[in-house]
């Protein structure tokens, strides 16, 4: 897909997506965000895949921003930047959307439209390594609120001001102290240390880690947002499943239970 430059695979129930744009340190172009949204769309509706995990390829960088060498093509007038803004929105609404969990596997740098990616994901671990940025103040472009509400939401409105106004860097345990991501490990450890951890997830009942999912992407919203009637019917879901009648008896029978979504 994109020349290669987006990999998709499955394995154990964990899909991988794989932004492998390496020479450009994983530099991120709309091409590549629609050949991403594409597989993310099939993961969703795959169910053998029950975690998505997105990383970068190489030890550089998960994803170093957008691909600047093509803005002056592709961001350079108004009608170019709605229509860059467009097509990119439908990454970023699609890696919300899907119905499974999604944890950014993070090593190097992780900055602009990379921290875009990986705000949109449910999870990120990231490597000691990482650096973090939106350099948006040193190019002169603008983020629009869409672009701007996942950040809030995760840190707050002091620090994404922080992290917008100086357009800095931020280190892995800075960004774990603003809360921008949820674990780092050693770099040598990464790919492990993520791998076991979606493993955990695969192994739990899907509708209830669905049911999680929309119910605190929900609650994060304002009270006159919510969709109260989404949160009910998926909790309904979980109780009238045959994951709850085997959950209970494996509980009873002391075993490990075999969970298979419905």
């Amino acid at each position: 897909m994109e020349d290669n430059k987006i990999l998709a695979s499955k394995r154990d129930g964990i899909g991988s997506l794989v932004i492998n744009n390496p020479e450009k340190r994983n530099a991120f172009s709309i091409d590549m965000s629609l050949a991403a949204a594409d597989v993310i769309e099939a993961f969703g509706s795959d169910p053998e895949v029950r975690v998505i995990v997105l990383s970068g390829a190489g030890d550089k960088a998960f994803v170093s921003g957008g691909d600047i060498s093509r803005f002056e093509g592709s961001r350079a007038t108004p009608e170019q930047v709605a229509e860059y803004s467009r097509k990119a929105a439908r990454f970023r609404t699609v890696l919300r959307g899907v119905g499974k969990p999604t944890i950014a596997q993070i090593r190097g740098y992780c900055l602009g439209g990379g921290l875009a990616i990986a705000l949109n994901c449910d999870l990120r671990i990231c490597a000691e390594d990482a650096q973090f940025s939106i350099p948006a103040a040193r190019l002169g472009l603008g983020y629009n609120a869409d672009g701007l509400t996942q950040l809030v939401r995760l840190v707050g409105p002091s620090v994404a001001k922080d992290i917008m106004f100086t357009a800095r860097r931020f280190n892995a345990q800075e960004a774990l102290r603003v809360g921008l991501v949820n674990q780092v490990v050693p770099a040598s450890e990464l790919a492990e240390h993520v791998a076991k951890y979606a493993a955990t997830i695969v192994n739990n009942a899907p509708l209830t880690v669905l049911a999680s999912k929309r119910i605190i992407d929900e609650v994060v919203k304002d009270a006159q947002d919510r969709d109260q009637a989404l949160c009910d019917h998926v909790v309904a879901d979980c109780f009238a499943s045959q994951d709850y009648i085997e959950g209970r008896r494996a509980f009873m029978e002391k075993r490990k239970p075999a969970f298979t979504g419905r």
